[in-house]
């Protein structure tokens, strides 16, 4: 995301000296994409940033997974996942459960109420949809205040935590790339600037406004990294002799920053768009889309609601997140479920709605969808909630 930021006190040259008022030096830390050769930020730190004074194992939640076979498309039930009282102790890392999987990004859930550890995902960048509650997510960068309907992007490696604020629980769906996470290429100028044909731009994204400026003594980051575990998955725990929020001040074009899809403005034609005019973000093998509420198709024969279609690439997961969903009424899915659409499945409206969306004008529909172009298998959440009969939905006609 090369849109540069300066925050907090920074030298007037990189690489140079950088004293506090007693005289002593600050520790410089280039944060950088791809071995020095894409975007970064240097952070300027009160004590050495590499310092550790323990490592221990930390056992990651269960990521096994296993394969959509027989193929089949699924409703995966995410607000079941969680029951009475038990969200007030989960907290947003460690609570994660995961739904699905592949070599290139992992769906996860949770339901939150505490605060959690200090986290490091060395692995990839996260993108994080805030389903519905309020959190902050400090990090080294400074702070996010964060509500439902955003997206949280946190480059790899970036230190932080989820502290959910109120007395609602926190629903968070976390997308973890096994790479880079930014907006979609053809949106950007060659300089990185998003362009006028993008559907959101720079003044539409928050970044943190000030550093933290901690001050503590050892503290415990989780780290999750590559390792032998399921999913090619490790965990470790670092305890740092002082506290990782040192930072007086940054500057770059590397950061976390936060994106509301109500500033997402929808692209619209007189018939039936592509997913693709959907598109929000982008990883390796995968793409980020959300449908929002919008104006639908206004030829005076349109369709407004998807034609039926084959997903030779890709597989197609939709969690719904808000609205009414016309296409999926009579299939049993709400607010909070997801549709597995494998790819080699060819699948669209429920029956009924092709007829039911002539001469409509307007849809109040919230979805996330994920495209992946490998095949998706099932974590330990998506096994337990899947309903088991969405399969034949298509037949059943409406309930």
């Amino acid at each position: 995301m090369a849109h540069y930021q300066r925050i907090g006190s920074v030298p007037p040259k990189r690489h140079t000296q950088h004293r506090d008022p007693d005289g002593q030096l600050y520790y410089e830390e280039l944060m950088g994409e791809e071995g020095f050769s894409s975007d970064s930020s240097l952070l300027y730190h009160r004590h050495i940033p590499s310092a550790i004074l323990e490592a221990r194992t930390w056992e990651l939640p269960d990521q096994s997974t296993t394969p959509n076979h027989p193929l089949i498309p699924r409703h995966l039930k995410l607000h079941d996942l969680w029951s009475g009282e038990d969200w007030r102790t989960t907290d947003a890392v460690t609570g994660r459960r995961l739904v699905l999987g592949n070599g290139d990004v992992r769906i996860s859930y949770a339901v939150c109420g505490t605060p959690s550890p200090y986290y490091r995902n060395g692995i990839g960048d996260e993108c994080v949809y805030v389903e519905s509650g309020t959190a902050t997510v400090e990090t080294v960068f400074g702070a996010l205040e964060v509500a439902g309907g955003d997206y949280v992007i946190l480059p790899r490696a970036t230190t932080h935590r989820w502290v959910p604020i109120g007395d609602e629980p926190l629903r968070i769906y976390a997308i973890e790339g096994n790479s880079h996470i930014a907006p979609p290429k053809r949106y950007l100028s060659r300089y990185g600037q998003l362009l006028e044909h993008a559907p959101y731009c720079e003044r539409d994204l928050r970044v943190p406004a000030a550093p933290l400026l901690v001050d503590g003594g050892p503290t415990e980051v989780f780290i999750k990294h590559r390792g032998n575990g399921p999913g090619g998955l490790a965990g470790t725990i670092h305890v740092t002799p002082h506290h990782p929020f040192d930072v007086v001040g940054w500057d770059g074009c590397l950061y976390p920053y936060a994106f509301n899809w109500r500033d997402f403005e929808p692209i619209t034609g007189r018939v039936h768009q592509p997913p693709p005019v959907h598109q929000v973000f982008e990883g390796n093998n995968f793409v980020i889309c959300n449908f929002v509420p919008r104006k639908v198709d206004y030829h005076p024969l349109s369709i407004p609601v998807p034609y039926y279609h084959s997903n030779v690439d890709s597989d197609e997961v939709m969690f719904y997140c808000g609205g009414d969903y016309e296409a999926r009424r009579g299939s049993g899915i709400g607010q909070g479920s997801i549709s597995l659409h494998p790819g080699g499945h060819s699948h669209g409206p429920q029956p009924g709605a092709y007829e039911r969306s002539i001469g409509v004008h307007f849809f109040d529909e919230l979805a996330v969808m994920v495209d992946t172009f490998r095949p998706l298998e099932l974590g330990e959440a998506g096994r337990a909630v899947d309903d088991g009969v969405y399969v034949t939905s298509w037949i059943r006609g409406e309930e």
